[in-house]
């Protein structure tokens, strides 16, 4: 079974430097089809963090460990379900955050979720 969906260009889904964990953004693609399944927003928004969390767990480390996590939106009207989502998956004190809207995203995706984690 896929943990992680196959990188759609020359880079790698993550990087490790000693105990510094950076990822390269997460749409929410699902590993097993590699397409975007999620129907809903909210559908979309888990499964790029189950691909953060996937990633995380292959270098034993967990959600808590995020330092810092980035989010591009299609639209920034989806602001507050992003909210919902993490508040569902982090607990204080958060990680830092920032959000863009952007105009376009790779496969259609309508958020992509990058984070740097500290081991």
């Amino acid at each position: 079974m896929n943990k992680i969906p196959k990188s759609i260009g020359p880079y790698s889904a993550y990087r490790m430097k000693g105990d510094l964990l950076i990822t390269s953004g997460q749409l929410p693609i699902n590993p097993e089809t590699n397409s975007i399944d999620g129907v809903t927003f909210e559908d979309q928004v888990k499964q790029s963090f189950d691909n953060i969390k996937n990633i995380l767990e292959l270098e034993d480390m967990a959600l808590a460990d995020i330092l810092k996590v980035k989010i591009f939106l299609t639209d920034l009207n989806n602001f507050a379900a992003v909210n919902k989502v993490m508040k569902e998956l982090f607990e204080e004190p958060y990680p830092a955050r920032t959000a863009f809207e952007v105009c376009k995203l790779p496969a259609d995706g309508q958020i992509e979720v990058e984070i740097i984690a500290y081991k």
